[in-house]
């Protein structure tokens, strides 16, 4: 398999214009897509067997059965399946249903309203790795285009194990124990990566490259597999890790890194007691 193993599934577009990112908080569960920001054409990303077309819908109601809308799925010879959601339905290519296989840019549509996309006429890609049951993030397989989103640390709070939390903009004064560090969480960016260290010594790096279902959950992956709630708590924050902080002076330092593995840092000095 080559760096990027898949073309783009519509016309390109820069790295910092999609709607919504990989493992990104969307109606309380993590986002399994990659959904483009505008309709464009949707065409295969590489050679691959056509496993089904979704088109059935409740006639009666105007609610599709699968939140894809109108959706293509494929599967390649790398044992990865791509899925491509949202299509209008009118512009569905009737070779399509004919066809057993397709090329890499063969044309399936045009991008539509026809998923629970909230109203956008766009593209909702999924990568899906058949050997492991996980949801890739697309980006990893794709060529990237322009300049990526920013991100941004932002706020960071600690809580410890009884719930009781520290803003580090206004204290740097704590008990010792064991903490969650979050992060505020942008409504668009995801990182990449996020690392935290402790005096220098990296205490734990949790990654949004795959997302795979433990115990009945869609979980990330850092020192354990954590779920959306954990990830996410509520709207506003997003977990960096987990650590305990011993008495004494101690640095905790964070670093959020993008699909390019640009990075931004930041420290603080904890006063433990």
């Amino acid at each position: 398999m080559t760096a990027f193993a898949f073309d783009w599934p519509q016309d390109k577009v820069s790295s910092d214009d999609f709607f919504s990112y990989f493992a990104q908080l969307r109606g309380g569960a993590f986002e399994t897509s990659l959904i483009f920001r505008d309709n464009s054409t949707v065409k295969a990303a590489e050679d691959g067997v056509v496993a089904a077309i979704i088109t059935e819908h409740n006639n009666d109601m105007g609610w599709f059965e699968s939140p894809l809308g109108n959706a293509v799925i494929l599967v390649h010879d790398d044992d990865f399946s791509t899925v491509y959601g949202n299509i209008d339905e009118e512009s569905l290519n009737p070779e399509l249903f004919e066809a057993n296989s397709v090329e890499t840019g063969m044309e399936f549509g045009i991008s539509g309203n026809s998923g629970w996309q909230n109203g956008q006429s766009c593209l909702e890609f999924q990568v899906l790795d058949l050997k492991s049951g996980s949801s890739i993030n697309p980006r990893n397989l794709m060529p990237h285009m322009g300049n990526e989103l920013p991100l941004e640390i932002g706020r960071i709070t600690i809580k410890n194990e009884e719930g009781t939390s520290w803003d580090l903009a206004n204290t740097r004064i704590i008990p010792s124990g064991r903490y969650s560090i979050y992060m505020s969480r942008q409504s668009v960016a995801v990182p990449y990566r996020t690392k935290i260290s402790l005096n220098g010594a990296s205490i734990e790096s949790i990654g949004y490259d795959r997302i795979k279902a433990e115990d009945g959950e869609l979980c990330i992956y850092g020192n354990k597999a954590y779920s959306c709630s954990e990830i996410y708590p509520n709207e506003d924050r997003q977990l960096l890790g987990v650590l305990q902080l011993t008495k004494g002076k101690n640095t905790l330092s964070i670093t959020i890194q993008d699909i390019t593995g640009a990075e931004k840092k930041d420290s603080y000095n904890l006063d433990i007691y």
